[in-house]
């Protein structure tokens, strides 16, 4: 498998070992996700993990289930009834910090797993009837213990809008782990923040609005928490998804800089182009490769240096929407 080029700073995602093709399930199987290892793996570095195997259960080895209350179940043996959750727990506050410690720009979970599984994983109760609202015992701590990270499971990456979500996510926290770590000055994160400022209007105006006040602040002499607390609600804002309402607004906002250099017969085709977006007719790269066309003839540093127009290699951009 092709690995990223890392000559800068590697791109390090976690993800569950079975579904890079490791052997490691309960029934000494994998769950090897060609998304995942052929188109994502040339853009990653994957740091593969398997709580399971590391805690020191076998392959093949006895199934495993959460039981109990739904907010604290146990992590149970389905035949013995062995309980490893104290196991699986202490391991988890060891490792997630080991993970924290590699500077993990992601991370991918293996879905319905009682150890990795994100959302609607099976809790069984009294009855022996599950419901479908937990999350494995090792994603639990290590989204609580890592709250900024992205973080997706693989069916869920099937979503076509989920899987552009997720991959923006990473590249925006690899950009703001990067930034963070020269030691930025509050007039560095206003700088950070003029270059985001079309990426959070497409998620969160709210968040947009909030965070342009706080750099509005940059030059009252804030105190050295400013950067942390710019990133943390950085991240939250694009945690939120967007649309395409929201792209095609921001796409028509930026449409406007045009409006003194265009003619008519551009203006027109732009905003056909924008509008079939909207509706869901063309991926987003056709009003995007518009856009860069016009922006190639008539220049505009400001909004060329948005990270909007590249929030990703524009090849990975084509393989999520082909």
């Amino acid at each position: 498998m092709d690995q990223p080029d890392t000559t800068v700073s590697p791109i390090r995602v976690g993800v569950s070992a079975c579904l890079l093709g490791q052997r490691v399930r309960y029934d000494g199987g994998h769950k090897a996700d060609p998304f995942i290892i052929e188109t994502l793996g040339r853009y990653f570095c994957w740091v593969p993990v398997c709580p399971e195997i590391e805690i020191g259960l076998g392959t093949p080895r006895e199934p495993i289930r959460l039981a109990g209350d739904v907010t604290a179940p146990r992590l149970v043996a389905t035949v013995s009834g062995h309980d490893h959750t104290a196991l699986m727990q202490r391991f988890a506050a060891q490792r997630v910090p080991q993970l924290a410690e590699l500077g993990l720009h992601g991370y991918i979970l293996k879905k319905n797993s009682p150890s990795c599984g994100m959302t609607g994983v099976r809790v069984y109760g009294s009855s022996g009837r599950p419901r479908r609202s937990g999350r494995g015992l090792f994603a639990r701590a290590l989204m609580a213990r890592l709250p900024l990270l992205p973080v997706e499971e693989e069916g869920r990456l099937q979503e076509p809008g989920l899987r552009e979500h997720f991959v923006e996510q990473v590249y925006a926290y690899h950009r703001w782990c990067g930034f963070l770590a020269s030691n930025p000055a509050p007039h560095d994160v206003a700088q950070f923040h003029m270059r985001s400022k079309l990426s959070l209007m497409a998620h969160s105006r709210s968040h947009y609005q909030t965070l342009g006040r706080m750099v509005a602040r940059c030059g009252e002499g804030l105190d050295e928490d400013f950067p942390g607390a710019y990133g943390d609600l950085f991240m939250a804002g694009l945690k939120v998804r967007a649309t395409r309402k929201k792209h095609a607004n921001v796409l028509s906002h930026v449409q406007g800089y045009f409006k003194q250099h265009l003619g008519k017969s551009d203006q027109v085709a732009l905003t056909a182009c924008i509008d079939d977006y909207r509706q869901g007719l063309v991926p987003l790269t056709a009003p995007l490769d518009l856009l860069r066309d016009h922006f190639r003839r008539f220049p505009c540093p400001y909004v060329e240096a948005q990270t909007y127009l590249n929030p990703y290699p524009d090849d990975l951009m084509r393989l999520l929407h082909a």
